[in-house]
């Protein structure tokens, strides 16, 4: 099973059917084609660039092919979503629309995120810097994250405070793969 058949198994929970393959969501569609320019090379990788510039302006998605994101990705639904290119995802990550995953330019947290598995970001969140977000994390809507913040811990508000909590993303990340 390669990466985007895990991103498909989030969606579905199962292998896609060719009614659901006709009727693809939009940000199914970004997400194989994000997949496919990492994964090509030669002339498929152009195609698939182009065809990612393409879904970006339709969906307003914007993940650069040179992110780092792991197996079992879930875009809740089209809407401003941009990603930093140096950003780190983990495995099992929701993203809902509108929220900014992007760096920090000087100071301390000078860098990008590092996000880790089994985590859910909230509508028109904003996660900036060279921080740290662990694994089974729960990030609120509309919270601005910009400090390192331990696993199993729901993250809300601005100024964001940390509430930890064992499985705080039970019944929001479902399907891992």
């Amino acid at each position: 099973m390669n990466s985007f058949d895990k991103d498909v198994f989030r969606y579905y929970g199962a292998k896609e059917s060719l009614k659901q393959r006709l009727f693809r969501p939009m940000e199914l569609r970004y997400i194989r084609a994000f997949r496919k320019c990492q994964s090509t090379k030669g002339v498929l990788r152009i195609y698939y660039k182009l065809r990612l510039r393409s879904l970006s302006k339709k969906t307003h998605i914007q993940i650069p092919p040179s992110t780092k994101i792991g197996e079992g990705l879930y875009i809740g639904h089209c809407g401003t979503i941009v990603i930093n290119p140096a950003a780190t995802l983990g495995n099992n990550v929701n993203i809902a629309a509108g929220v900014t995953i992007g760096q920090e330019n000087r100071g301390k947290r000078a860098g990008a995120p590092t996000i880790g598995n089994s985590v859910w970001i909230g509508a028109n969140a904003v996660i900036v810097g060279n921080i740290t977000i662990g694994d089974d994390v729960l990030i609120a809507p509309l919270s601005y994250v910009n400090f390192d913040v331990p696993p199993h811990s729901i993250v809300i508000g601005n100024p964001a405070k940390i509430i930890e909590r064992e499985n705080a993303t039970e019944d929001y990340v479902n399907r891992k793969v």
